[in-house]
């Protein structure tokens, strides 16, 4: 509900002057800005913590926070804000990365934490969780494609640039759905704890895959996919 005909009344349009008035107010409605849209995956985390408050970053993890957060500085872009999941290990990652930004502010959100977003096909025979699981989670991850995947407000002048620490499961659905991929196909992508995904989208809503799990700037020993 992005594309400036759908945000236009045609029936109220003037019709002695109707076509200049459309244009018009098509043109009012029209996105200028390009958003740059930066995923990012949480670093390793405790796997023997029973509920989530426990599943805090490991030392390795804490290092590959550092690692991403000056990756993403030395960008040397202006990022608008950070956007995280409310679970423990992503606002532990982005506390460590938000060292490297300061300024930049934080937000945090149910929508991004972890779940199963839809049924994969092909099917896993590793990873088969209650079939209940893909109703509850799916929905929050789907709302949160569309609340936070969307071409630049039409009052937006400049280009913006955007951080969303959360979870594999959650960027992997993202990327199918902003590119128009077939959803079920989210499980055939592998992301490393740590790593930069960048979306860009353009004012027509097109949508350009930059870098998919990117951690290039990570020394070898120190990549984990756990």
């Amino acid at each position: 509900r992005r594309e400036p005909l759908a945000l236009i009344n045609l029936k109220k349009k003037n019709e002695e002057t109707g076509e200049e008035e459309l244009a018009s107010r098509l043109d009012h409605c029209k996105a200028k800005a390009t958003r740059h849209i930066f995923l990012i995956r949480h670093s390793q985390y405790n796997l023997d913590g029973r509920a989530d408050k426990d599943r805090t970053l490991t030392p390795l993890g804490r290092e590959q926070a550092e690692l991403t957060g000056q990756r993403l500085a030395s960008l040397g872009l202006k990022f608008d804000q950070i956007i995280h999941s409310s679970m423990t290990r992503a606002t532990e990652t982005t506390e460590i990365i938000s060292k490297h930004l300061p300024g930049v502010k934080k937000i945090s959100t149910d929508l991004l934490r972890e779940g199963a977003p839809i049924e994969p096909d092909p099917p896993v025979s590793h990873w088969k969780p209650e079939a209940v699981q893909y109703y509850e989670d799916g929905a929050r991850i789907e709302a949160a494609f569309r609340n936070f995947i969307h071409r630049a407000d039409a009052k937006q002048e400049e280009d913006s640039y955007e951080i969303f620490v959360c979870h594999a499961n959650v960027i992997r659905y993202i990327v199918c759905r902003a590119l128009q991929f077939p959803p079920e196909g989210w499980l055939r992508m592998s992301l490393n704890n740590g790593s930069i995904t960048h979306l860009v989208i353009r004012p027509n809503g097109r949508v350009a895959l930059r870098t998919l799990g990117d951690t290039g700037f990570m020394p070898p020993d120190k990549i984990t996919r756990t």
